[in-house]
């Protein structure tokens, strides 16, 4: 198995430098992800096909693995259903979510399915938390795990729990892959992951202090609001990204509200300790 990395060209506030998507020549040709259309993308992705026929590899896009229905990762969809009609596209379906894109004539993807890509499979695993349809794949033989947002070198990943993430489910979606045991993780912002074990305990480690500190401030603070937690706990943070936090932060809520360790006040969006 050959992996080509392929720069989706859209940086942003959300997105830092981008997203990568990743083209596997396997005798046949898988796309992770399918970016947001850029031509610069469309034209890298072409480029790595003619690259594959010369070395006498499928010069076709046979499929595209989409990891969720957030934009960055599924809105180019449409482009490259347009520029490779023969592709097939396949994703764990989101039927609230997926309509606001385009339908190329989905495959649906379940937990646990393997997924032929020519001389390879990949495990399709269903890794809900920053997105209730988010998937990952791995390839058992090189312990290859394509991680779409589920873990990002030197950061951490927001769980918007105001569409549709969970904080418990992620922890538990880290927790399944950290057993797996993967040896790399390619995910789709930031660089390759080459000690994935270290990395997912940081992130469980680093999700239960946010949930501490959480905690601790409405101690002190209670009843208080997700915004009025974050805007303490996330000090330096832009007024851009402010509200993503705040999101994180709600998600935290509402998994302590499951544990019956918080509850939210009625017709408020103020909380407090239980």
């Amino acid at each position: 198995m050959h992996v080509v990395p392929l720069h989706a060209h859209n940086p942003g506030p959300f997105t830092g430098k981008g997203n990568w998507t990743y083209l596997i020549l396997a005798g046949e040709t898988t796309l992770i992800d399918a970016g947001v259309g850029k031509p610069e993308h469309l034209d890298a992705l072409a480029a790595a096909l003619d690259d594959a026929q010369a070395l006498g590899l499928s010069g076709r896009l046979d499929r595209v693995l989409v990891t969720h229905a957030h934009s960055d990762h599924i809105a180019g969809v449409g482009a490259i259903a347009e520029r490779w009609p023969e592709a097939s596209f396949h994703k764990f379906l989101w039927p609230e979510r997926d309509p606001a894109f385009h339908d190329p004539g989905w495959r649906p993807l379940v937990d646990d399915q393997v997924v032929a890509a020519g001389n390879v499979g990949l495990w399709t695993m269903h890794t809900p938390g920053h997105a209730p349809d988010h998937v990952v794949f791995l390839e058992p033989r090189s312990g290859t795990l394509f991680g779409g947002d589920l873990v990002v070198n030197g950061s951490s990943v927001v769980i918007p729990a105001s569409g549709f993430g969970s904080m418990s489910a992620y922890l538990r979606s880290l927790h399944r892959v950290l057993d797996l045991q993967p040896r790399r993780i390619l995910p789709a912002h930031g660089t390759p992951i080459d000690n994935p074990a270290a990395l997912l305990r940081n992130y469980i480690r680093h999700r239960l202090q946010r949930e501490r500190q959480v905690v601790d401030y409405l101690s002190t603070h209670e009843p208080t609001t997700a915004h009025g937690i974050a805007a303490d706990i996330y000090r330096g943070v832009s007024e851009t990204l402010i509200k993503a936090a705040a999101d994180s932060v709600l998600a935290h809520l509402v998994k302590l509200e499951e544990d019956g360790r918080a509850e939210r006040l009625p017709d408020s969006d103020t909380w407090r300790l239980r």
